[in-house]
């Protein structure tokens, strides 16, 4: 009996998770100062993207409530965060991370609701890693003369982000804890589609005694974020999303003393050679391509599969999706969600129209969609070229373009024929290849035998459009840090690139 075969014989029961964890405000507001705030902007709906419902009335943040926050970032960092030891202000960081796990089937659930996303992925993945962010960096907190900035580097002073919609909680963690350990203080704006995890943790932050200022949160759309990323006294601008918005901001602080981090958009590819074990590979594939509906920046979205093993993977592949499971995101059987937004959705439907009006052959299983909400089904394109728009533009949802090569240098040369360079996955059993592979592959990240694997102490960025800066590991620290003017790192702290 085959995988598909087991499927279909043995029905899953529905195993929901209990929306009731979760107490969703009718109204929020703006997060300045340690306290909850009125918005002086026009409030906006965030919607639950599984079912259209309206969940909450979220404020935004006009240009004056942005300046209100600056400088409420401004006096936290010069009175408290700036001058406190770090290791006072790691007991802070360690104190964010216990409440994110003490608090994690709640948070969870909150952003399943908001994003759409499967709750095993917000369980497993999402809340875990944020928590995990905030215990790595603080350890860093009171050890900062020891990340190869000088003997005492200094905070750059207030931190400007701005986070996507597809991960809003790991996002948050990945922009808030280096900060903080490095003694900055933040403005954060997330997603206008997702605000409700980063108001969640506004209350941590309360709850956790943060000294007030230290953290803020503004809601709003791209006007919000504009006058975030313009405002004069903002140090440091990190921004994750789009690479038309980053162009933009990069364009912004051009000329101006803003130390800038930008994670912008990718294409990765995917590279299958003949001798890797074929089924996990195909494991790698799904993950790589199908983990959070595609909206994922480093998502696989290109399949380069070596020729003469190409009908076998493909076969494989598809036997594997017909398995996959679409629909409720409080659904623990789930594994691909709701889209995050009507808008979004249009762009993916329009995109994959675009794949067939070019010639490519698309392919997707027998799957039944719930009635409302957003929902795209798992989609497979075969018989696509490097001039097709779905092997060049970034979909950004379950969408994956199969393309094939004969050589190792052809597999480089279809890798690497593409603006972005966030990542890329080699699957082969030869150790010299993966090595050969990676030192030509024009990537930031580069998985051997596995896809969509992250880690708090491993640094994170790309190349080309896909941005420039790291995030995450010692690397991290550097975006936030203030070298010391000549000053070594202390006696034998050894550190290495």
């Amino acid at each position: 009996m085959t995988e598909l075969d087991v499927a279909q014989e043995f029905a899953y029961a529905p195993a929901p998770e209990s929306r009731a964890l979760v107490r969703i405000r009718d109204e929020y507001g703006l997060f300045i100062g340690g306290e909850f705030v009125e918005g002086t902007g026009e409030p906006f709906a965030t919607v639950d993207p599984a079912t259209e419902e309206r969940l909450a009335t979220v404020a935004t943040a006009s240009a004056a409530d942005v300046d209100r926050a600056v400088q409420a970032a401004r006096a936290a960092h010069n009175r408290v965060w700036g001058p406190m030891p770090g290791a006072e202000r790691a007991k802070y960081l360690f104190r964010l991370a216990r409440i994110l796990q003490e608090r994690a089937r709640e948070l969870a659930v909150l952003e399943s609701i908001d994003n759409g996303k499967p709750i095993r992925e917000s369980r497993d993945v999402d809340v875990p890693l944020a928590a995990a962010h905030f215990f790595y960096h603080a350890g860093w907190a009171d050890k900062l003369g020891y990340a190869g900035l000088g003997a005492d580097p200094k905070p750059l002073g207030v931190a400007g982000q701005v986070i996507p919609w597809n991960f809003p909680l790991l996002m948050l963690s990945w922009k808030i804890a280096p900060a903080l350990a490095c003694g900055n203080t933040v403005v954060l704006k997330p997603a206008e589609t997702t605000p409700l995890t980063a108001l969640l943790f506004a209350e941590i932050c309360q709850q956790a005694d943060l000294p007030a200022g230290v953290v803020n949160i503004v809601t709003g759309a791209g006007d919000t974020g504009r006058s975030l990323i313009s405002h004069p006294d903002v140090d440091k601008v990190a921004f994750t999303g789009s690479t038309e918005v980053g162009r933009s901001i990069a364009q912004t602080v051009a000329g101006t003393s803003k130390k800038v981090t930008l994670e912008l958009g990718g294409k990765a590819a995917n590279i299958v050679f003949a001798d890797s074990p074929v089924d996990q590979a195909v494991e790698g594939i799904v993950n790589g391509i199908f983990f959070n509906q595609g909206h994922v920046c480093c998502a696989g979205s290109r399949l380069l599969v070596e020729e003469s093993v190409h009908d076998e993977v493909i076969e494989r592949l598809q036997q594997r999706m017909g398995t996959l499971r679409v629909g409720d995101p409080l659904d623990k059987n789930t594994d691909i969600g709701a889209i995050n937004s009507a808008e979004q959705l249009a762009k993916i439907r329009r995109l994959s129209a675009v794949g067939e009006a070019e010639g490519a052959q698309r392919w997707s299983p027998a799957c039944q969609l719930p009635e409302r909400g957003y929902f795209f089904a798992p989609t497979l394109f075969t018989g696509v070229s490097q001039a097709h728009r779905i092997a060049r533009e970034e979909i950004f949802g379950p969408v994956l373009s199969v393309l094939t090569f004969r050589t190792p240098d052809e597999a480089v040369a279809k890798a690497n024929n593409t603006p972005y360079g966030l990542s890329a996955g080699v699957w082969t059993e030869k150790g010299s290849r993966i090595l050969w592979m990676a030192a030509r592959l024009k990537a930031g990240v580069v998985w051997a035998n596995t896809f969509n694997r992250f880690d708090p102490a491993s640094p994170f960025g790309g190349y080309k459009e896909s941005g420039y800066g790291r995030e995450g590991g010692r690397h991290g620290l550097a975006g936030y840090l203030r070298p010391s003017p000549g000053g070594a790192s202390p006696a034998g702290a050894g550190v290495r690139a």
